[in-house]
């Protein structure tokens, strides 16, 4: 019989033979498996090995903390980046797990689990040296703490998740709404500072706070600069599927535009996440999941990397849906369809030399269409999701 086990040791076999096949193909072909940013990575690692900033390498805008995390490959091996990141993602696998055990059988849990740990997706993005496994893992940990009622516990891991990447801020507000007193929620309850809330804004802040101005004592407004900063005024114009790619081709890099486009970008998201925390904050992993496509989606950046931030919420957040194939199928065609049609005319724009900007932007609008679609279905599916309240701790 299928079990957790099975599909773990399917995990690493999957994740540790593409790690192989990965080494070979770096060695015999021009086209590399492994991801540049590793390369970035490592090198940054190497600075800080010699007691220099890992901002001395052009390009790279993380924390400090991974260019730490990665001093073994300076002294150990090449690899042993590549290694953490792909035991982080199916530490991810076990996250899942454990969060679609809420109310539901182990064989549904199993069977969530499973699409995260035997999904290619996942396994060649971590096995390429892309550290958002680092980010799925921090994220569905705290989800799990909180759920479970260790509020101060999670909200120490929720500070260092967004000390590591500033996105799952959002989750702030839902995260705060979620700890009510009782189920007959009035307006004074939605924003009184219970004991647990304060716990929860207190410690998270800190924690955020502590990292930050650790890192920020050490290399100053580099650090501030290059991990924050640089991602509100950040301008791609490849690989990019938003639809706001064309307009900042347009506008070239004047600073007003730069700025202008910033808020513009801004103003739908944060609305549309406003209300979906107050819509969704009951089902935690629910709000998160939708909060997330809407971040990325609406999002001035968009790449295929950041899938992965949703996608590592969905099996936990709707496990459900999984006797429900064809639904889901149905929901997630238009995506794929979309995203395809994209990729067509980016190989033609970018290899091919062909002038299709106009069709490429046609692409992103359906993308963006197909993505609503997507998202308008999860908050439909959480209709017949069951609520399960936060455990006291």
């Amino acid at each position: 019989m299928w079990n957790i086990k099975i599909s773990l040791v399917g995990g690493v076999i999957l994740r540790f033979g593409l790690l192989m096949f990965g080494k070979w193909q770096d060695s015999v072909m021009e086209v590399k498996f492994t991801d540049v940013d590793y390369h970035v990575f490592s090198d940054a690692s190497k600075h800080v090995a010699k007691g220099e900033s890992p901002y001395a390498r052009p390009t790279y805008r993380y924390t400090p903390l991974l260019a730490l995390m990665l001093l073994p490959n300076v002294y150990i091996c090449e690899l042993t980046g590549k290694i953490m990141f792909i035991l982080c993602d199916l530490l991810t696998g076990l996250m899942i797990y454990k969060l679609a055990m809420r109310g539901q059988s182990i064989k549904t849990a199993v069977l969530c689990c499973t699409l995260w740990l035997l999904n290619p997706l996942p396994a060649v993005i971590a096995s390429r040296g892309n550290a958002d496994s680092i980010m799925t893992f921090l994220v569905l940990s705290t989800l799990h703490l909180f759920l479970l009622g260790y509020v101060k516990s999670s909200a120490v891991v929720f500070g260092l998740t967004v000390h590591w990447k500033i996105y799952p801020i959002t989750y702030s507000l839902p995260m705060y709404l979620a700890l009510t007193d009782d189920n007959n929620v009035q307006l004074l309850d939605l924003f009184w500072p219970n004991k647990k809330r304060r716990d929860l804004v207190f410690v998270s802040v800190f924690t955020f706070l502590f990292l930050t101005s650790i890192m920020y004592w050490q290399y100053g407004y580099e650090f501030l600069h290059e991990s924050y900063v640089y991602h509100l005024t950040r301008r791609d114009l490849r690989h990019n599927f938003s639809p706001y790619f064309y307009l900042i081709y347009l506008t070239g890099n004047e600073g007003a535009s730069v700025w202008l486009l910033g808020l513009i970008t801004f103003l739908p998201q944060v609305v549309l996440l406003v209300a979906v925390s107050f819509y969704l904050y009951n089902d935690l992993p629910l709000c998160c999941l939708v909060q997330t496509s809407i971040f990325v989606a609406f999002n001035k950046v968009c790449t295929s990397q950041y899938f992965l931030w949703y996608l590592s919420i969905l099996p936990a957040a709707l496990p459900h849906i999984i006797y429900q194939p064809s639904t889901v199928l149905s929901s997630l065609l238009p995506w794929i369809l979309s995203q395809g049609s994209w990729l067509f005319f980016a190989y033609q724009l970018e290899f091919e030399g062909q002038q299709v900007f106009l069709w490429l932007w046609l692409s992103s609008l359906l993308f963006l269409i197909s993505h609503v679609g997507l998202i308008s279905d999860f908050i439909k599916w959480s209709k017949t999701h069951k609520i399960q309240k936060v455990k006291s701790s």
